[in-house]
């Protein structure tokens, strides 16, 4: 596997690595019971912070990971040029499921950033980085059965949804709203 460059450029938007002034607008985004309304609940700020960390160690111990996204086309809102506007990257869940192990493509943004095609758009670029760069087979795609917004962008990825592959998280409770949870696969 090679280890890829970053941070990554679109048209839009730059892919980076986390900086300490990413932390105050993540754990806002985590906290924001809309963004979080597929999740089983809002972060504090501390659960905000150890993803940030070990999202930051993640990219620097093996080059991909969740990245930072920084919008350029919205002005100067952070310090450095860009609104920071969340993450959006490649990550190995940490559960047992039937399609695992994976590499899954996820993303999180605020609020203020939806409906723009960032999530689209950082997302195609990460594939590049995982399927042109790393190497991978396959990527994957999950979410609750009620997050149609992300199921959408994974269909405009080109990802395939089998429901046969349809799966309950096993870190959320028997009866839980968000238990059932659909899969979409992406091949290289």
């Amino acid at each position: 596997m090679l280890r890829p460059a970053y941070p990554i450029r679109t048209s839009r938007l730059l892919l980076r690595q986390w900086r300490p002034e990413d932390r105050v607008p993540f754990a806002a985004m985590n906290a924001d019971p809309e963004v979080m309304e597929h999740f089983p609940a809002p972060l504090s700020r501390e659960e905000s912070d150890a993803l940030a960390d070990a999202s930051e160690q993640d990219i620097a111990r093996q080059g991909w990971g969740l990245w930072a996204v920084e919008v350029a086309d919205v002005g100067p809102v952070s310090t450095e040029g860009g609104a920071f506007a969340g993450f959006v990257g490649l990550k190995v869940p940490r559960f047992d499921a039937h399609f695992m192990p994976a590499v899954e493509i996820a993303w999180r943004l605020a609020r203020w950033s939806w409906g723009r095609g960032y999530a689209t758009e950082a997302a195609r670029a990460a594939l590049d980085v995982g399927f042109g760069e790393v190497g991978f087979a396959e990527v994957v795609s999950f979410t609750a059965v009620p997050n149609v917004r992300s199921q959408a962008v994974m269909r405009r990825l080109g990802m395939t949804h089998d429901p046969a592959d349809d799966f309950d998280h096993p870190v959320l409770p028997e009866g839980h709203r968000l238990r059932r949870h659909v899969l979409y696969r992406l091949r290289a």
